[in-house]
């Protein structure tokens, strides 16, 4: 494939593997959080450094630099971070604004992760869990679960990322350009294409996304219908540096990535997650990664991606 992406700088490439310690040849220990004074948690992995849940509110990850640059990546100022919980909806429902303004609990693993809990209430027949766990300095992982109580239509879990304007360059994977190119890459969210996209993971689940969840009021949004992913990849890239966040997730529980155009004033990236019918009293998982990274190429991207995938267990 092109390279689209600029030149990869050896410091900062995407090698997820740990140095080993050259005196007894162990891993050094994962990166992990810490708890905040304002009820939140902290992180400083040597690459990045921020908050997760500041304030005790689940807007995800806020206040992120990356340390070797010095550059900031969300709109942290706003109150919109990385990786949050925004809309969530069923067949024909939206409950409420998004799951960052429902009432929430946080705990610290053992390992160092962080488990927040949204629990079941009278408007929302469903328990939603997620996981945010460190697996390299660069890499996050995020898990999200839900217990339904009883059964859920079209269960989606919409996933917000708001980056800072420097990262205006935003792409994703997909399997052909609009204008019928027949090729698959990283392609550009220009403003011609559209100005809110929507890459489906395949025919089949557009009548999903068609379905009148995002005409509901207030704030509708119309999705220009892209084409299919090749693969469920994402990312918005600083030009000047290039520094690259890469958003993935496994194409059974992704079922579309939306963005608006490129230099739009949101500056974000969405991973729609789910897409499914769930029985009452099941556990459905959804997984997906943020990876930072300098200059990485299309080829290390998909490489990444394929390394995710191998190390991620079966089901869901």
């Amino acid at each position: 494939m092109k390279q689209l992406l600029g030149t990869a700088v050896a410091a900062g490439c995407l090698s997820l593997a740990p140095m080993m310690i050259a005196a007894d040849m162990s891993p050094p220990a994962r990166p992990a959080f810490t708890p905040a004074a304002d009820g939140g948690f902290q992180f400083d992995t040597g690459v990045l450094r921020g908050q997760l849940r500041p304030g005790g509110k689940a807007r995800g990850l806020s206040s992120v630099v990356h340390v070797p640059t010095g550059l900031a990546l969300d709109r942290g100022d706003k109150g919109y971070g990385l990786f949050s919980h925004y809309r969530v909806f069923t067949a024909g429902k939206r409950y409420g604004g998004g799951a960052w303004d429902w009432p929430s609990t946080a705990r610290l693993t053992e390992d160092g992760a962080v488990e927040v809990r949204w629990p079941a209430a009278d408007d929302r027949p469903f328990e939603m869990r997620a996981v945010y766990r460190w697996s390299a300095p660069n890499a996050l992982d995020l898990e999200t679960i839900v217990q339904p109580v009883k059964p859920l239509e079209r269960f989606e879990s919409f996933l917000a990322s708001y980056f800072q304007e420097p990262f205006i360059h935003a792409l994703t994977c997909s399997s052909d350009h609009p204008r019928g190119s027949g090729k698959a890459g990283f392609m550009a969210a220009e403003k011609a294409l559209g100005d809110w996209q929507m890459y489906p993971r395949d025919a089949a689940v557009v009548p999903l996304i068609n379905d009148g969840r995002w005409q509901l009021p207030p704030n509708p949004v119309p999705w220009t219908i892209m084409p299919p992913l090749a693969q469920p990849i994402c990312l918005r890239r600083d030009a000047k540096s290039g520094l690259a966040v890469v958003l993935m997730a496994p194409a059974e529980e992704c079922f579309g990535i939306a963005m608006p155009h490129q230099a739009e004033g949101h500056y974000s990236l969405y991973l729609s997650l789910f897409g499914r019918d769930l029985k009452a009293g099941e556990t459905a998982r959804a997984r997906a990664r943020l990876l930072v990274a300098v200059g990485p190429s299309e080829k290390e991207i998909l490489g990444r991606y394929a390394d995710y995938m191998k190390g991620l267990p079966a089901g869901r």
